[in-house]
């Protein structure tokens, strides 16, 4: 069990990709006060906290009344966060989590970016939620690997709040290209790790 849960731990970060957040905050919070940054980060982590703990209580469900196996939803999910990892090792939109100019002018002109796109599509978006429903898909509610794995899920939303409250002293030492650099990196781990979980479904799938 810990194997899976490092497993998740380092696929839920990369797609969650915290540093990736920042510069959307920075941008979006430019001349306002350090409260309102603030208020804007919990909110959005409560938030996103709320819709991922929803997905990973009622995933396995969900999958059921659809009719969609296990191993489909591998396959499914790997497709979804490779195409992640393309946006991020090319920095190319691919839709999965970034947003689209428009939606980037509409969010200059909101007066509570938390929802959107701090908590989706930033943190909590088809990635991250396609990777939670790939955890814990057929585990059950309750059980000490559940409640491990929702350990896992407000440990990647801690990290990622601890960096949104410290935005400003982040991106003076890593800078728009550090985070570039970065976030290329963890695209290439994610692919592989995508890669993996296809390779999961296409394996179970066939025997079965």
């Amino acid at each position: 069990m810990f194997d899976e849960l490092v497993k998740f731990f380092v696929v839920l970060l990369v797609v969650v990709e915290p540093l990736s957040v920042l510069p959307v905050l920075a941008g979006l919070t430019e001349g306002a006060d350090e409260a309102w940054r603030r208020k804007m980060s919990f909110k959005a982590i409560g938030l996103s906290a709320i819709v991922c703990l929803v997905f990973a209580a009622a995933g396995t469900s969900l999958l059921g009344i659809l009719g969609i196996s296990v191993d489909a939803f591998k396959v499914g999910g790997g497709i979804l966060l490779f195409l992640l990892a393309i946006e991020m090792v090319f920095a190319r939109p691919s839709g999965v989590r970034s947003i689209t100019p428009g939606e980037d002018e509409e969010a200059h002109q909101r007066t509570d970016i938390s929802v959107f796109p701090l908590a989706f599509p930033l943190i909590a978006g088809p990635g991250a939620l396609a990777t939670i429903l790939l955890a814990f898909a057929g585990v059950p509610v309750g059980s000490l690997q559940f409640f491990a794995q929702v350990g896992v899920i407000v440990l990647v939303l801690a990290i990622t709040l601890a960096l949104l409250l410290t935005t400003g002293p982040v991106m003076r030492v890593i800078g728009v290209t550090g985070g570039a650099v970065m976030s290329r990196l963890l695209g290439v781990l994610l692919a592989a790790l995508a890669s993996q979980f296809v390779l999961d479904g296409i394996r179970g799938a066939m025997a079965s």
